[in-house]
């Protein structure tokens, strides 16, 4: 079965593998891996690549060393099927999301062992990420055919707080994101069509407790491994539950299709790190419309309802709308006369408005560079971008000049568009928020801040013209899986670059009084911005008992050049002296990402502080008096 048709073809993947293999240096064998992992691949070539990369990998996940483009993660694999098969994909498909994955797979069918009792090679491994893959064989409800609906209800309930309970072991033990497999039918119906219609049959049974488990996992902040969804959309075709695997092997996931289980996995292990990609680019004679509308005119396009190729364009239209609504940034990359590009948006049947275009860009120009023209508009990096065009060859030139980006391969026909940007995961998600509804609604009210800055005489004035409103609180329920979210997306004004799962921003936020943990929101006479930042300060036993240490500060890049670091230390100093602090320790550890934020601390007013003995070797220190006086240097009216 084809897997992984977003990825382009190699001419030759095995032989650019045996090429590698030749390097001796295991970090360049690593990074030439990455490369190589965003190429189609089946489970041979993907087991020698993970080969190819596995020294350089124990070095990247063991801290030994450190890769550009790559962060470590610690995944536990707490199965009741065989998943040993699945490990070197789960690797490969790690890199080419972004990750150094370091698994840990706990015995077979050991996973109640591992999370309710004392596990010591779990702890030391201390995972970050922890996957329960359960089959649906695992503990089946014993019940008989003819049991009530209300029998079945009370079954399915007993089962899902069964796994509530390791879900809160793993949170409370480990502080670690929970994945929850769901659960896919082994053995066939035996009703028919109409098994859906007796509560205890087996199917129904599956389908109940899967509705169950998804309930609840949006109740306590578990994302979800669908691997039952996915099963019903023909993701796997054959090759899940297959009785001869399952007999030999307890295999649930094919050797064959380890692939797709992998970049299913890994996908959502990036996702929950702030990997997953903020923005898809568009281009838009024949990718949004049919034709070109420089020769055949805004009348002459192939766009709505009275032909297949006109609905297909529009279905289009309607999954990237949809996209939109769920917090994506929309842009275009066009070659074409700008004026003439944006006077389409004026068709009829256009379901995208010009005004659901965060960044609109359309020249002669080559398309890297207006890529890279498109990121820099909206401050965000080349790996946030998706790029979607029709046209082969610029795909091909765009892989080539900007691998940042990610570049789905397409189909022929634009009516399968959709299906393969889905199928390819690039816009995975760990939640929703109001916030994220409004994303790229604010984004393009940016553009009209950016466009009003130009406008003004002086910079205090344009920033006493903007009327802005800090609002500052505890990060508490309602908060939290926004704040996580920005904290793992952050990456340029990010002074420590620390990830933290929910459970953990939600144990330092509770750690009691002394500790600060705080969650900023922005509105000027524009909008509301939404959360644009985040301050984790806790105390630290390398520090005195009157110093909080400033863990995680980190801040939107759509509110930069405002002197909102300015009113959120405001905020930061006046919740630290309530909490009994006469100092504030700030750290900075470089990146390579995050260069803007270098002078962050001295420009506040910090002085050098000395670093503590255990600290990273490149991180420094910095400390600021609260006992000091501090002027009022922004124009934000700041309420906390």
């Amino acid at each position: 079965m084809d897997q992984l048709l977003w990825l382009a073809e190699h001419p030759d993947l095995s032989a650019a593998i045996g090429e590698v293999k030749r390097e001796p240096d295991p970090l360049a064998r690593l990074e030439a891996t990455t490369r190589l992992a965003n190429y189609r691949r089946d489970f041979t070539l993907t087991t020698r690549l993970d080969r190819l990369a596995s020294e350089g990998l124990q070095a990247a996940t063991n801290g030994e060393a450190s890769v550009a483009g790559l962060q470590p993660l610690r995944i536990a694999l707490l199965a009741s099927h065989t998943v040993d098969h699945l490990v070197p994909a789960i690797r490969v498909a790690g890199l080419q999301r972004g990750l150094a994955l370091k698994v840990h797979v706990a015995p077979y069918g050991m996973y109640r062992q591992a999370l309710l009792m004392d596990d010591a090679e779990l702890a030391s491994f201390a995972p970050q990420l922890i996957v329960l893959a359960l089959d649906a064989r695992d503990a089946p409800l014993q019940l008989p055919l003819e049991a009530s609906p209300e029998s079945v209800a009370a079954a399915v309930t007993t089962r899902v707080d069964e796994l509530r309970l390791l879900w809160r072991c793993a949170r409370e033990r480990y502080a670690a994101q929970v994945v929850q497999q769901t659960l896919v039918p082994a053995d066939p119906p035996i009703f028919g069509s109409f098994e859906a219609l007796v509560p205890a049959s087996p199917w129904a049974l599956i389908d109940r407790l899967n509705t169950a488990i998804r309930r609840a996992a949006g109740e306590d902040g578990v994302l979800l491994l669908d691997l039952a969804w996915e099963a019903a959309r023909g993701s796997y075709g054959d090759g899940l539950a297959e009785p001869l695997r399952w007999h030999q092997a307890k295999q649930l996931v094919s050797p064959n299709l380890a692939p797709l289980y992998g970049d299913q996995l890994a996908r959502i292990a990036a996702a929950s790190v702030g990997l997953s990609r903020k923005c898809l680019v568009l281009d838009l004679d024949n990718t949004l419309w049919g034709g070109v509308v420089g020769d055949d005119g805004i009348d002459g396009l192939h766009l709505g309802q009275g032909s297949p190729s006109g609905e297909a364009f529009l279905a289009f239209q309607h999954y990237t709308a949809l996209l939109a609504r769920r917090g994506i940034i929309l842009a275009v990359c066009s070659k074409n006369d700008q004026n003439i590009a944006e006077a389409a948006f004026k068709h009829p049947e256009m379901v995208l408005k010009r005004s659901d275009i965060a960044a609109f860009v359309a020249n002669w120009e080559d398309k890297a560079n207006n890529l890279r023209r498109i990121a820099s508009m909206l401050n965000i990096g080349l790996d946030s971008l998706v790029f979607v065009d029709d046209n082969p060859a610029e795909r091909d030139i765009v892989r080539r000049e900007l691998p940042q980006v990610a570049v789905p391969e397409l189909p022929e026909d634009v009516a399968d568009y959709p299906a393969r940007i889905a199928a390819a995961g690039y816009f995975e998600a760990v939640s929703f928020t109001s916030d994220d509804a409004t994303r790229g609604r604010n984004y393009a009210l940016n553009a009209e801040r950016k466009v009003a800055m130009t406008q003004a005489t002086d910079m205090q004035g344009y920033l006493r013209d903007l009327q802005m409103v800090l609002y500052a609180t505890r990060i508490g329920d309602a908060e939290l899986a926004r704040s996580t979210q920005l904290i793992n997306k952050t990456n340029q004004f990010n002074l420590t670059t620390r990830r933290y799962s929910e459970a953990e921003v939600e144990r330092i936020a509770r750690r009691g009084p002394r500790a600060v943990a705080l969650a900023i929101r922005l509105a000027d006479k524009y909008g509301d911005n939404g959360l644009i930042s985040v301050v984790l300060a806790r105390p630290d036993t390398a520090f005195a008992d009157d110093e909080l240490l400033i863990d995680s500060w980190l801040m939107s890049c759509r509110v930069l050049g405002r002197q909102i670091e300015e009113a959120v230390l405001d905020v930061l100093v006046h919740a630290a002296r309530a909490a009994g602090y006469r100092t504030l320790i700030g750290e900075y550890r470089p990146s390579g990402r995050n260069g803007m934020v270098a002078e962050h601390y001295p420009q506040l007013g910090f002085v050098p502080h000395p670093a503590p003995t255990e600290a990273a070797s490149e991180a420094t220190f910095w400390r600021y008096d609260l006992g000091s006086s501090r002027p009022t240097r922004h124009f934000i009216e700041v309420q906390a």
